[in-house]
């Protein structure tokens, strides 16, 4: 193994030690408690310590190993340390979303993606936190507070995934569970320079045992679960393990995680800049230095103008925000903050809003926009596209007003949440640093295509390296 010290190990060279006997999971899962004490003060990643269950486990997983020697067998995370974003069940375990009035909601039961990281055999050493409702792009609440961005602590961390993003970079755990109903997996990657991937609607089963009523339609269709990590293949494994059926799931598709091999040279679209975007010029040159990467890796790249993208990211507003109005306002406001509430109206003056009728319109007018880009993906099977168009902002900039809102969710992170309501795999790879910070490219892929957008990631990767490793050599 490397002699790194363990908490800088990868998910795969975690699980592969371990099986190996080349370190225990108590050894793997104490490292990773000692960095989050280290580390997590000064970030406020992690807001539920689970340390004393988690040696537990890691002393029985050591004990099912020895017996697995046996004859028996070990899942592909046995005795590796994770977490879990506090907006899902994790047993016994308060599901507050980052909401006060939510500070006791027991889960009676495991979510699927927490059954499925235990069926793999991977440990829980804590929950990350998130923003109120889990509906802001910026992690911070009156429960939990604020979470810090571990390469400067004056700009945001992003969200609504933030602690799982803010841990991951900084060392706590090898893989963070998140999830993404307008790039609350991409934006924290982007910001924390780590990888991620979004994957295609009903890739990753959901649902939540505590919760009382069923989510919005529209939402259930935009919304993914994912895994965030340092290294690529992380994600890949991650993803991998989450991805196992669950029948609570109505929307589950028991698709392959590896499609037919495609024809060479893979063509890959370069998302035009629409005009209007006001754009910062080093984290555009950033981008454009992963395109050249992916031709030097064999793929052939073409800047090209994608389909209707203003739009698609109009529509998601618009349908995303009439649910919200209709089915959640009255009791997102009662419970929630001063700050939460200023950014939720600052969204709901970005959407149109949307009588019985324009709803049915709207959701008839997503499937045409998912069949232009389907087809547009038949002639590029890759899109290489912005995360933000402009350097990461400081903390808690959605409170500057309703324009500053416009500014950050229209222009800068247009080509994120347009993604979420077209349903398609989204990966996020760090390409470098700008000013200091991390900049992330977001590679798009047609449905259930998500092993080409992690293909192509790697192959950034493996030009830039794993970014995270410049955050530990600086301090």
């Amino acid at each position: 193994m490397t002699n790194a010290p363990i908490w800088q190990w990868s998910a795969v060279e975690t699980a592969a030690a371990i099986r190996n006997g080349e370190a225990t999971s108590e050894q793997v899962v104490r490292a990773h408690l000692d960095r989050k004490q280290e580390a997590n003060p000064a970030l406020n990643a992690v807001v539920v310590d689970l340390g004393d269950t988690a040696m537990k486990a890691a002393k029985a997983a050591d004990e099912a190993l020895a017996a697995s020697k046996r004859g028996g067998a070990v899942g592909p995370l046995h005795g590796v340390p994770v977490t879990i974003k506090i907006n899902i069940d994790v047993e016994g375990q308060a599901n507050s979303n980052g909401v006060v009035a939510f500070k006791d909601n027991i889960a009676p039961g495991d979510s699927p993606v927490t059954a499925n990281l235990k069926k793999a055999g991977a440990i829980i050493i804590g929950l990350t936190n998130t923003p109120e409702f889990s509906l802001r792009g910026f992690t911070d609440n009156p429960l939990h507070g604020l979470t810090r961005n571990p390469w400067n602590a004056d700009v945001t961390c992003g969200g609504s995934s933030g602690g799982a993003g803010a841990s991951i970079a900084a060392g706590i755990g090898t893989i963070a569970h998140g999830n993404d109903i307008g790039g609350s997996l991409r934006w924290p990657a982007h910001c924390n320079g780590i990888a991620t991937i979004k994957p295609t609607q009903g890739r990753i089963p959901a649902f939540n045992p505590s919760a009382t009523a069923e989510r919005p339609l529209m939402a259930q269709f935009m919304s993914s679960q994912g895994p965030l990590a340092r290294h690529v293949a992380d994600v890949r494994l991650g993803l991998e393990v989450m991805a196992q059926r669950d029948p609570r799931d109505p929307w589950y598709v028991p698709a392959p995680l590896t499609g037919p091999k495609p024809a060479a040279p893979v063509k890959v679209a370069l998302a035009k800049i629409p005009e209007d975007m006001v754009t910062d010029r080093g984290v555009i040159a950033l981008q454009r230095k992963a395109a050249d990467h992916l031709a030097d890796a064999g793929y052939a790249v073409s800047e090209v103008e994608v389909p209707e993208l203003n739009k698609v990211w109009q529509l998601w507003c618009d349908l995303i925000m009439t649910e919200t109005r209709v089915l959640q306002q009255d009791q997102m406001l009662a419970a929630s903050s001063a700050d939460f509430q200023k950014t939720f109206h600052g969204f709901m003056a970005l959407a149109n809003p949307l009588d019985q009728a324009g709803y049915m319109k709207a959701i008839a007018e997503r499937s045409r926009h998912i069949r232009a880009w389907m087809t547009f993906l038949e002639q590029y099977p890759l899109v290489l596209m912005p995360t933000s168009v402009r350097q990461t902002p400081e903390v808690n900039a959605d409170l500057g007003g309703d324009q500053r809102v416009k500014d950050l969710f229209w222009n800068d992170l247009r080509f994120i949440s347009s993604m979420n309501v077209l349903g398609l795999p989204a990966a996020v790879v760090p390409v470098g640093l700008h000013e200091g910070l991390p900049v992330g490219v977001q590679i798009v892929g047609s449905r259930y295509r998500e092993d080409m957008c992690l293909d192509a990631a790697e192959a950034i990767e493996r030009k830039v390296g794993i970014l995270a490793r410049q955050l530990w050599e600086r301090r």
